[in-house]
């Protein structure tokens, strides 16, 4: 009975992953996410479609890093992936923040050089 509830939940995992991949891919086609911010997703999309079809490979994984449980090791590297992805993230905004600035600064400059020109004109 315990090998039927592993089966299981190993088909589940592989249906949802392939779901989300789908649903990535998707998002890609239809413009509503980039490439470059699609990569992190497909990829850990992929090893856990990897790791749901070779079961053993976590446990040989864990044990080659020496932590003693698997589901020790899938928690720390989602948690660094994540925090990994959550710097790429910040640097980003800080790039657009720094972009839009720039840009706004234009802006102002072009809107006084306008409203100068139509002063220069209506005199």
């Amino acid at each position: 009975m315990e090998q039927y509830y592993s089966y299981r939940i190993q088909i589940i995992s592989i249906i949802v992953s392939l779901g989300f991949l789908f649903y990535v891919s998707r998002l890609i086609v239809k413009g509503k996410l980039r490439e470059e911010y699609a990569i992190f997703w497909v990829v850990s999309t992929i090893l856990l479609i990897i790791f749901s079809f070779w079961r053993q490979g976590l446990d040989i994984i864990a044990e080659m890093v020496g932590v003693y449980l698997a589901p020790n090791l899938v928690f720390a590297s989602a948690i660094f992936a994540i925090l990994i992805y959550l710097l790429h993230l910040s640097i980003v905004v800080s790039q657009l923040h720094d972009k839009n600035k720039t840009m706004a600064q234009d802006l102002a400059l072009i809107k006084a050089e306008l409203k100068e020109l139509s002063d220069k004109k209506s005199e």
